[in-house]
């Protein structure tokens, strides 16, 4: 068999003493040997019905052998984890792509300067509500509203909010508080969008003035 193919099965009986005992594999097959010398890496000490995954192969002695073996709790934990940390890199490559976008619009005179300061005013003002409601949280004090929070990210303080969310771990799980916020974000760059149009410089011009 290949050394190369993936199994999985169940420890059956293992000898802790000894560091070894043998696996089942799920589903019926070849049923190999265990030594605790193959796991990789170590994370703890096997028991008799623990979950592995393993490669199989036939050692000189024409007899099986499982190699590079893995818990299955811990290979689902570390996939979990690479997983968040993948999906929490995205929302930070958006707002920095926004800002990037942001800025090469500003510069062409596309849009004002006053825009791109009013999107760093408003983010600094709400990275320090965010600080100051995580404070509050903490020691029992008035908290700021959530419409407060999500109307600073509305007028542009939004890539501030997010980085508040990242860096103080404040408002960052609690799924309805995200879902209105994502809501204000997308709204903030359509209006953005559209003050870029002929219409929209029309009504921009006219305010500048």
């Amino acid at each position: 068999m290949s050394g190369n193919k993936r199994f999985q099965g169940k420890i059956i009986n293992w000898n802790d003493d000894k560091g070894f005992g043998f696996v089942e594999p799920n589903g019926g097959g070849e049923r190999a040997f265990v030594h605790i010398k193959a796991f990789r890496p170590r994370a703890h000490r096997p028991v008799n019905g623990e979950l592995i995954i393993y490669e199989l192969v036939r050692g000189k002695d024409n007899r099986y052998k499982a190699e590079n073996i893995k818990f299955v709790s811990a290979a689902k934990k570390s996939h979990k984890v690479r997983s968040q940390s993948t999906e929490s890199k995205i929302p930070a490559m958006f707002a920095l792509l926004f800002c990037v976008v942001l800025l090469l619009t500003v510069l062409i005179g596309k849009l004002p300067a006053l825009i791109l300061g009013l999107y760093i005013v408003m983010s600094l003002i709400a990275f320090i509500a965010y600080a100051m409601d995580k404070s509050a949280a903490q020691q029992g004090r008035w908290r700021t509203k959530e419409s407060t929070l999500h109307l600073m990210g509305l007028l542009g303080g939004w890539p501030g909010a997010l980085f508040a969310q990242k860096k103080l771990r404040h408002k960052s799980s609690k799924q309805e508080f995200k879902t209105v916020y994502w809501i204000t974000v997308f709204v903030n760059i359509a209006v953005l969008g559209w003050l870029c149009t002929s219409d929209g410089q029309v009504i921009l011009n006219n305010m500048m003035r």
